[in-house]
């Protein structure tokens, strides 16, 4: 009976195949979240303008808090020198909305590859990191590491009245 002999380096082969591999698996996982990652522009500035309602509130937990129907909405007026305001704004039914004279002052503010909302009023001052922004959906989240989840919106009007809302 003849035994085969192999060296040391014939058997460790394998093992480096395979470690090589996974190498490779997560460079390239790595690689596909890093670009699958929305860059916000100051030309997608705009697109903030509007009512934004909220959909849900995720927790740095993990935890959802999903919203039904809101009683109020923000509504965001971003100019071009990336400042403007947002206000809380109540849709009624005939499609108008309920204001008051309570805002805060918005300014968008890029720092390398992120942007953020940095909000003030006269007794305070916060920011939120934009983390996606499309033509009908808005992420931002929080310092305690809370995202809202927004979507795009409008007036409502259930009276059916034939009037067009504003």
């Amino acid at each position: 009976m003849t035994r085969k002999r192999y060296s040391g380096q014939q058997e460790m082969a394998p093992k480096n195949d395979n470690y090589m591999k996974n190498v490779f698996r997560i460079v390239f996982i790595s690689l596909f979240f890093v670009a699958c990652q929305q860059k916000i522009t100051p030309a997608d500035v705009v697109k903030i303008n509007g009512y934004w309602e909220i959909e849900k509130v995720v927790f740095g937990q993990g935890k959802d808090k999903d919203y039904g129907m809101n009683e109020s909405y923000d509504y965001f007026q971003i100019g071009k020198n990336n400042s403007g305001t947002r206000k809380k704004v109540m849709p009624q039914l005939d499609g108008t909305f309920l204001v008051n004279n309570t805002y805060e002052n918005v300014t968008i503010r890029f720092a390398g590859d992120k942007a953020f909302l940095d909000y003030s009023t006269p007794f305070t001052k916060w920011s939120e990191e934009l983390i996606s922004l499309s033509e009908d959906k808005m992420v931002l989240k929080n310092p305690e590491k809370k995202e809202y989840h927004y979507k795009k919106t409008g007036p409502i009007n259930l009276l059916g009245d034939g009037k067009k809302t504003k």
